[in-house]
């Protein structure tokens, strides 16, 4: 049956404004900072095979890695009408375990005996347990980092498990606010479920299935296009991490990019092995990684779908710092592993296509982590942020300053919320002047953010681009890398890219994030290349 190009807009735009006015229901009623400030969370629908049709403009690294997840819930037994099924297991399509995912099924008619969507939504959760507030700790196995929720109902027939429900509650340290998220995200299902029973009721259930499966064909077929403009060739880079936190340093990651025709193979297989500390990315960040970069080549506004990926072959090897086995620590790979392989496919591809392709950018999320007890009210309490920094310049422009960028889409959590919701006394939040690589095109800043402790805390931060810097490219300089630093009693104490640290009241903690390298070479420069 043919499709018509105006209804095909139409979809594309109702499909995403499903996928929008969940996140608006999540960050409206969400309790924690962390999700209703920095919009830490992810919408996406789904067809009744688990596979993608429309996403939110949410985080890249939730939603690329966010259908092997949805199809591990289906895998898990029948969803009836009104349940749901929660689940942060890494290794079932997960990504790490703060990251919480609860799926629903859509149900359109009431003889149906199989739904006909499915809407997910992921947010990452402040504290979910393990060794260290904030569950983002230097661990050493996945059973320090908090509780692994394997597929479970959550829901069943509209009621919440209540045993389920407290048991969670017992294993984190905040769980007012972990229950106040629990409930954004079960009703940004109900708005997702009912927006999508709205769509069929206006148009039927076999127009809806027919434009969501020719919107992913689209989506296939422009990226093809985008795919077959790169030079056919072979393509290496490699790039390397600065440590694990625990032993390791110089964690290699490489890719071999292969481009034939109109198809894409990436082959990782010569990257490390896994390691002992938490920078282990399971596949499913591979993945969610590589889609990242090649929609970023497709210049189109297409729905970023399952038809993005059927022209990528993505290949790995178990045991690898991209593809870990159970029981490895991953709680950094999702953040932080995830910007470097961004940072070595765009690498591959910049010495196939150098006009598309920017320097690199901070190549890190600089995750914060503070937690203890507030001296002010008594109770506990746990903040998590990531942290700006440089993009780097490309062939026609400067890079932004103090911007998230690749595979986090997050905002800040502005002063006035940290200082309302946490001990904290902000004393900089700043640009980082002169820390983006001189180039043609220089990289942009990175950023300051420095916190008096009102109350003693336990501190632990992972990032990156420490030791290696954010490459430039075409003799651009590399970007300025990060700095972590503590002060106490007027003495500075410069700290590893990766520390766990108690901290007393009075204590400040001070991150620099890296700038973005540079893109082209000016009088200015060194060479780089």
């Amino acid at each position: 049956m043919s499709v018509n190009p105006v209804l095909m807009q139409v979809f594309k735009n109702r499909f995403a404004a499903i996928a929008e006015e969940m996140g608006v229901t999540l960050n409206r009623t969400a309790f924690s900072p962390n999700i209703k400030e920095r919009r830490d969370f992810s919408c996406a629908i789904f067809d009744r095979c688990g596979d993608m049709i429309a996403q939110a403009a949410h985080i890249p690294v939730h939603l690329g890695s966010m259908p092997l997840s949805v199809k591990a819930a289906i895998g898990s037994g029948s969803m009836r009408e009104g349940d749901m099924v929660m689940l942060n297991n890494p290794f079932q399509g997960g990504t790490h375990l703060p990251d919480i995912t609860l799926v629903a099924p859509v149900y359109t008619g009431s003889d149906d005996t199989e739904p006909s969507f499915y809407v997910a939504n992921r947010a990452h959760h402040s504290d979910v347990g393990g060794m260290t507030s904030g569950s983002m700790p230097l661990s050493t196995s996945i059973y320090q980092e908090g509780v692994i929720i394997s597929p479970l109902k959550i829901v069943e027939n509209g009621e919440i498990d209540r045993k389920l429900m407290d048991f969670l509650l017992t294993n984190v340290r905040t769980p007012h606010e972990r229950e106040g998220d629990f409930a954004a995200q079960i009703m940004a299902n109900l708005t997702g479920a009912q927006r999508s029973r709205d769509l069929v009721d206006k148009y039927g259930l076999a127009t809806v299935n027919r434009y969501a499966d020719s919107l992913n064909d689209y989506s296939e077929r422009i990226t093809r296009q985008a795919i077959a403009a790169i030079p056919d060739g072979s393509y290496e880079f490699e790039d390397f991490l600065d440590g694990d936190g625990i032993k390791q340093k110089n964690i290699r990651l490489a890719v071999r990019l292969e481009i034939d025709g109109d198809e894409a193979l990436l082959d990782f297989t010569d990257c490390d092995r896994q390691v002992s500390g938490s920078v282990n990315a399971v596949y499913a960040i591979t993945l969610s990684a590589v889609l990242y970069v090649f929609r970023a080549l497709v210049s189109e506004d297409i729905p970023t779908n399952a038809g993005c990926l059927r022209p990528l072959q993505v290949i790995t090897r178990k045991g690898t710092i991209v593809d870990a086995e159970f029981p490895a620590a991953v709680a950094g790979g999702n953040v932080e592993t995830s910007q470097r392989i961004v940072d070595v496919v765009l690498g591959a591809l910049a010495r196939a296509c150098p006009e598309k392709v920017p320097a690199a950018g901070q190549g890190t999320m600089n995750n914060t982590t503070i937690g203890g007890i507030d001296e002010r009210t008594g109770r506990p309490f746990t903040y998590y942020e990531t942290l700006a920094g440089g993009v780097g310049g490309t062939a026609r422009n400067q890079g932004e300053s103090a911007v998230h960028s690749h595979m986090t889409n997050t905002l800040n959590t502005p002063i006035e919320a940290l200082e309302y919701s946490y001990p904290f006394q902000v004393t900089e939040y700043s640009i980082r002047k002169n820390s983006g690589g001189k180039g043609r095109f220089s990289g942009g800043d990175g950023l300051v953010r420095e916190i008096r402790l009102l109350s003693d805390a336990e501190v632990t931060v992972l990032s990156e681009r420490r030791s290696h810097p954010p490459y430039g490219l075409f003799g651009g300089n590399p970007g300025k890398p990060g700095r972590n630093l503590i002060y106490r009693d007027s003495q500075e104490r410069q700290m590893p890219g990766k520390f766990s640290e108690r901290l007393h009241k009075g204590d400040c903690i001070r991150i620099e994030t890296p700038g973005g390298g540079g893109y082209g070479v000016t009088p200015d420069t060194d060479e780089h290349s």
